[in-house]
């Protein structure tokens, strides 16, 4: 193989703009670093910029041959592209998702060849397509201020979204690379697993072109099956007894055995995890359940929706996104969904979690539009589904492959679809039986859901708000301005999308805004928040503000507001996610939208564009915690629940108090309870039993060596007097790691540490009482820089201060 990897030149057709590019890598990418656009994602540069997806560019570079018997092979060609060898057109594509080979015989020449790949504007193609179907498919406005996105094969998000920027990128996602014709070349390999007690039967099936005759060899777990492929293709049963088997993030250990297979002089290589993943959905009285079961046992999913680590693919590597995937491991995430609209992750992702223990929901890649289902549509769905299963099936990861997001919906979404449902129903249907089937002669071991949220087979009923069967999308609190308590009203078998928008961090927001434009109406700020209405009613900014109104007293510093968008965040994931977990067996599972960022935007992630932890991402180490007791407050008084994803039964004694704001406490009652399956209540605090300035705290111990504690505010917290809480905190630096020691003198709530320098603390976000020293560890990005610290809480952050 011959790598095309690395250094191109780029250039549009008037010849206005030249310089290199990298590939993989994307064009908007390759003019800034070459100085020629400015920042894309400064102030509103973005408007600037979308001259860009209008022109035309081709890349090029000059390559040496010693044969002209090549196969050209190209991995991620976005999107509507020529590609020419030595000015002979050899390929025309408009598919981002597919793997494309040409043959180069009789154009190629052994010596000096030009590849050139011309990249079509895809607004200008994607009209026309729109304008060419049979019958109007449209598009959700809102989220695509650059129009009809669903005519193509490419990254929804690139044309926008409700948090990403619009600008179309172009480039080569995958590789590009040259193959010898006529060699052997694996073509596939494909691996099942069988399990019965004691023992797993993997079988191995590898296809194969040119390769008819050659000798074949496949290693796996200390065993090798040699032989000489005939009919293209072999197949071979590995039986390994007692297996370590691979568990999910906190079931197990995540054990890999390394799967070799060689034929003629092509090698392929996996890591396998044996492991059964079940999907369950069974009637029951609710409706119908929906839950995963590893190795026989049940699963409670905990973790959150996966869009690109970036919105320009020249700025995503391998580091940063394991990073990202890394720190939703390290607050006790057990699953990621690859939502719909982003792409089908590269190997590297999928090795990744596979190491990590994070189970994979991945979408097919269709979101919230509807679709074409002419013939050649669907064609292109077909190669590209059978594709990418084949790639990403054997991955001990892999749980679930869902058919879209959110396309049941849109059926409702439009007055096309509104007024002539048959028509764009069988429309629907068409293009997920296609990837159903395409799926199932690819996988017929995979597990399959048809759409998300989905009550199930064939039932396009209302899964934003019925809450009895499939999965859920709950978008009630955020969308509509419900308060945080209605999280408790409904209770989903398996929510897989809800979330509410913080403001990103400071760190975050001095990349696209001068002090100037710190102010959220101002034009900068309101250009990186992109949930605004598109009927002119309530978008993202009113939003979080008026429920800063509902729940806290005013900040008055803008620093402050960014900071207190952070904890209500997190307030309002915490309340969905521990009140779900406390209906656990009849929930099974939290993906709370979204993990990360593709660009510095407001928007609902819990990390910040750049890997930062926000506030809810500390907190979701929390309430993640494989054991934990939550306040669900009803009728009788506050009910102590206590939840276990521990595998074997937990023991474990909680206590509470009624604490008043100086700090002062007084026991209210103590329990004992064995945790595990299901929920457990353990305790019923008495309505009365905490006076109009008090809050509840508790704390727990549990057999599995597990300690902690929280709180819970029966009242807004705009209706307690908090009193100054004295923080102090002393520093000391061992190695690259510093640590703060702070300690309070009354109450303090949400005590965030902050530092001057990128870098990541290890705990946040942490409540204190007085008597008490609590230690938070920051880690510098730059070991050499020397960071001053700052300590903000609830009090600092929403007292007024005199004129």
């Amino acid at each position: 193989m011959q790598d095309l990897s690395g250094a191109w030149t780029l250039a549009d057709a008037s010849g206005e703009y030249a310089c290199p590019m990298r590939v993989p890598g994307d064009g908007i990418t390759a003019l800034h670093e070459s100085h020629l656009i400015p920042e894309p994602y400064w102030g509103r540069n973005e408007l600037r910029l979308r001259w860009i997806a209008d022109r035309e560019w081709t890349i090029r570079r000059w390559i040496e041959l010693t044969e002209a018997e090549v196969v050209l092979a190209i991995d991620g060609l976005d999107t509507v592209a020529t590609v020419r060898v030595n000015g002979t057109e050899v390929l025309r594509a408009a598919n981002a998702f597919r793997t494309w080979r040409v043959d180069l015989g009789g154009v190629a020449r052994p010596g000096r060849n030009e590849i050139a790949i011309t990249f079509h504007p895809a607004p200008a193609e994607a009209a026309a397509r729109a304008a060419a179907q049979p019958f109007p498919v449209p598009y959700i406005h809102q989220n695509n201020p650059i129009p009809h996105g669903n005519m193509l094969r490419k990254v929804a998000c690139d044309w926008g979204w409700d948090w990403n920027i619009a600008l179309v990128p172009f480039g080569i996602a995958g590789g590009i690379w040259l193959e010898e014709a006529g060699a052997p070349r694996i073509e596939r390999v494909a691996v099942a697993q069988e399990h019965e007690e004691g023992r797993v039967a993997l079988t191995v099936t590898a296809w194969a072109e040119n390769a008819d005759g050659s000798p074949f060899r496949i290693t796996f777990a200390g065993q090798t099956a040699e032989g000489v492929l005939e009919d293209g293709g072999v197949a071979v049963i590995f039986d390994v007894e007692n297996p370590s088997l691979w568990w999910p993030a906190g079931q197990g250990p995540q054990t890999l055995h390394d799967l070799e297979v060689r034929i003629g002089g092509d090698v392929v290589r996996r890591r396998i995890g044996l492991r059964r993943v079940e999907l369950v959905a069974e009637p029951d009285a609710a409706g119908l359940s929906f839950g995963f079961r590893v190795n026989g046992r049940p699963v409670f999913a905990k973790g959150a929706n996966w869009i690109p680590t970036d919105a320009l693919r020249g700025r995503i590597t391998e580091a940063a996104t394991r990073d990202l995937l890394q720190s939703a491991a390290d607050v006790h995430m057990n699953m990621i969904r690859v939502w719909g609209g982003g792409r089908y992750e590269p190997d590297s992702f999928y090795d990744a979690c596979d190491e990590l223990g994070l189970m994979v929901w991945q979408d097919f890649m269709f979101s919230c539009n509807l679709y074409p289902s002419t013939p050649d549509f669907l064609a292109e769905v077909d190669a590209e589904v059978r594709e990418n299963v084949a790639r990403i099936h054997h991955h001990a990861c892999l749980a679930l492959w869902c058919g879209d997001n959110e396309l049941i919906g849109a059926l409702t979404w439009f007055p096309e679809s509104r007024n002539d449902r048959d028509r764009y129903l069988v429309s629907y249907d068409r293009l997920n039986r296609t990837i159903e089937t395409a799926l199932k002669q690819t996988d017929p071991t995979a597990n399959w859901w048809p759409s998300s949220p989905s009550p199930g087979h064939l039932n396009f009923r209302d899964a934003w708000h019925e809450d009895g069967s499939g999965d859920m999308h709950f978008w009630s609190v955020w969308h509509e301005g419900k308060p945080f308590e209605h999280y408790r009203d409904v209770a989903p078998r398996f929510c897989s999308e809800f979330g509410f928008q913080s403001y990103p961090s400071m760190e975050v927001i001095r990349r696209f805004a001068g002090p100037e434009d710190w102010n959220i109406a101002s034009p900068v700020l309101e250009a990186h928040q992109r949930n605004n209405s598109p009927d002119g009613g309530p978008g993202g900014n009113p939003r979080i503000a008026s429920t800063l109104f509902r729940y806290f007293r005013w900040p008055e510093r803008f620093e402050d507001f960014v900071w207190l968008s952070q904890v209500q965040q997190g307030i309002a994931i915490k309340t969905a996610v521990t009140d779900w977990r406390a209906k656990k067996p009849h929930c099974q599972g939290a993906l709370y939208w979204q993990l990360n960022d593709t660009w510095p935007v407001c928007s609902w992630s819990s990390l910040d564009h750049g890997g930062g932890w926000k506030v809810l991402h500390h907190m979701a180490r929390g309430f993640f915690a494989p054991v934990l007791v939550t306040a669900v407050p009803g009728p009788e008084g506050i009910a102590l629940v206590g939840v276990s994803d521990r595998p074997d039964p937990v023991e474990i004694t909680v206590t509470a108090y009624a604490t008043a704001l100086s700090g002062a406490a007084r026991e209210i009652g103590r329990a004992t309870g064995t945790l595990g399956q299901s929920a457990e209540r353990l305790f019923l605090v008495p309505a009365d039993a905490l006076a109009e300035q008090e809050v509840l705290t508790f704390g727990w111990e549990a057999s599995d060596g597990s300690r902690a504690g929280d709180i819970f505010a029966p009242l807004p917290w705009k209706a307690y007097d908090l009193p100054n809480p004295g923080l102090d905190h002393q520093v000391t630096r061992d190695g690259d790691r510093w640590t703060l020691a702070v300690t309070a003198r009354a109450m303090a709530f949400f005590v965030t540490a902050e530092a001057s320098v990128p870098g990541r603390w290890d705990r946040n976000a942490i409540h204190l009482g007085p008597g008490v020293t609590s230690r938070l560890a920051f880690t510098p990005d730059d070991p050499a820089q020397q960071p001053r610290f700052t300590l903000r809480d609830l009090h600092s952050a929403t007292t007024a201060r005199p004129s």
